[in-house]
């Protein structure tokens, strides 16, 4: 069966794919910007600026605002916290893994470091 509407994370996870969108959220980071100034460490017409802040907008990770001419952005972090809670299932995950390989490696040592040179097999 097909869903008819994607999870919000879906689109989340496509925008977050690109890495001029993962630059523009960092900047975006540390306060809001203007879209010439989205713009501009990637030498990218205003156009093609606003193609990738529109992706931001449609996955809700930003918030445009005109004021006049001038078209401000500023983070969202709503959906950026709901896709790390997310992440955060497989980062225990993999943590809870690597320490078991970790205790089964000092094991391994501790038995090699216990048998007598002579007698390895």
């Amino acid at each position: 069966m097909v869903e008819s509407e994607s999870h919000p994370l879906d689109s989340v996870f496509h925008v977050l794919g690109d890495a001029t969108r993962r630059r523009m959220l960092r900047d975006l980071a540390a306060g809001e910007r203007t879209v010439g100034e989205l713009a501009a460490p990637a030498a990218m017409s205003l156009a093609a600026a606003s193609k990738h802040i529109q992706a931001l907008e449609r996955a809700g990770l930003i918030h445009r605002e005109v004021r006049g001419r001038t078209h401000w952005c500023r983070l969202a972090p709503g959906r950026l916290a709901a896709a790390h809670r997310w992440l955060g299932f497989y980062e225990r995950f993999w943590t809870d893994r690597l320490d078991v390989l970790e205790g089964l490696l000092r094991e391994e040592e501790a038995m090699r470091n216990r048998t007598p040179k002579g007698e390895e097999g």
